[in-house]
């Protein structure tokens, strides 16, 4: 599923229009967004955990030529399904 199709799915569910759909979407993803980049962790009950872990940088090796090269650190979005989420796939 992607976005659109999400939107989609919310506003046949929801009996809004696309417009608000989307819009109310957008406002959801902004709003984890800032969190998570301001560093606080997102929970939702019933869902999930989202988390930024840092991954400090690290040697690799080129494919094509075998150099060694430094890959920066970054940071990555952890998430840990809630049980309830992980019951229901489960059915």
């Amino acid at each position: 599923m992607n976005k659109s199709e999400l939107v989609s799915a919310m506003s046949e569910r929801n009996e809004l229009t696309k417009k608000d759909s989307k819009a109310a979407l957008d406002s959801i993803l902004n709003a984890i967004t800032k969190r998570l980049s301001e560093g606080d962790p997102v929970a939702l009950s019933g869902f999930g955990t989202l988390t930024l872990s840092y991954h400090p940088a690290k040697a690799g090796r080129n494919p094509k030529t075998g150099e060694e090269i430094i890959i920066e650190g970054q940071n990555k979005v952890l998430f840990k399904p809630a049980k309830a989420f992980k019951d229901a796939l489960a059915d």
